[in-house]
């Protein structure tokens, strides 16, 4: 399965193809060469702003709800994305339960930021800059 941009699925089927972890944003199917991404605008709620910059970046907040986000799990793997030969793909929540693909992206980089963690505490948050693969 190729996914095709704006293409919808339901997120439980991508799972149940792919694997991967079924909850969080950074899925990380261990038999496939990619990572799924998913964002959602609920996200905000919760201290995940993701967004597009002008100049055409996509900022993508790094997993972890409590105390600072560090680069493990799902964090190093979208960093390492490129030695671990794994592609990057971007679905956005469109109704519960449904994601559309967004695209493939690319790892450029990444800054940290102040936000509450599920305790309302200020933490660092990884914010990665993904670049659209065209």
């Amino acid at each position: 399965m190729r996914f095709k941009k704006g293409q919808e699925f339901r997120r439980r089927d991508l799972h149940a193809v792919f694997g991967g972890q079924e909850q969080g944003g950074i899925s990380t199917p261990g038999d496939y060469p990619f990572i799924m991404l998913f964002m959602s605008a609920t996200g905000g709620d919760y201290g995940y702003t993701d967004r597009w910059t002008p100049d055409g970046v996509f900022h993508y907040t790094g997993e972890g709800q409590l105390g600072d986000q560090t680069f493990v799990r799902g964090n190093r793997q979208i960093r390492d994305h490129v030695e671990l030969g794994k592609e990057l793909h971007l679905f956005e929540y469109t109704r519960p339960g449904y994601v559309e693909y967004i695209g493939e992206f690319t790892y450029i980089g990444y800054h940290t930021r102040q936000a509450p963690d599920v305790q309302g505490n200020l933490r660092d948050v990884i914010v990665f800059e993904l670049k659209p693969i065209d």
